[in-house]
């Protein structure tokens, strides 16, 4: 059960980082795009801008929940690194549970979010809905809350995926 739950998470992580991966190629196409409209064609477009700042959303709260999952995301180790091992570990399930936290947060306030915002429209957009805008929060608080449940039941992923075969070894 624990080898197919890492095989799902696995394929999990691939789909944030295919898709943050995605939000940023497409992010770096429309901006050049938007300053030749507007600077050498003379025609201003409106909506690189929004767009960009709606694909930076996903390529934050998505690939956020990748490089949490690969462990290569931001945090200091200086304090883990001057304390025995024992403390060390209960310092880490404290990170852990907080992250547990977090990620209720995020999946519970961010759905009310959707969900307040479902039926407003952006102006450059208006076929698409406010809140479908926001759902990479809840969504991404949903899959970090899976990949925290692999950590800790399971343990750091496997180095041996594609993904981590150049990353050195974890403690």
């Amino acid at each position: 059960m624990k080898i197919r739950y890492q095989n799902i998470m696995e394929k999990l992580y691939l789909a944030c980082i295919v898709l943050s991966a995605a939000a940023v190629v497409v992010m770096t196409a429309i901006i050049p795009y938007g300053v030749v409209m507007r600077y050498l064609v003379h025609s201003p477009q409106s909506w690189p801008e929004p767009l960009a700042v709606l694909l930076m959303i996903v390529f934050t709260f998505i690939g956020g929940a990748g490089v949490y999952r690969a462990q290569v995301h931001i945090r200091i180790n200086a304090l883990l690194d001057f304390v025995k091992p024992e403390v060390r570990r209960k310092m880490l399930l404290v990170a852990d549970a907080l992250m547990v936290l977090a990620c209720l947060f995020m999946v519970g306030y961010g759905a009310i979010l959707v969900q307040t915002t479902w039926f407003q429209s952006i102006a450059e957009f208006p076929a698409l809905s406010v809140g479908v805008t926001y759902l990479p929060i809840p969504l991404s608080g949903f899959v970090t809350l899976l990949f925290v449940i692999e950590y800790l039941w399971i343990g750091p992923p496997p180095t041996t995926s594609i993904i981590y075969q150049d990353q050195p070894q974890s403690e």
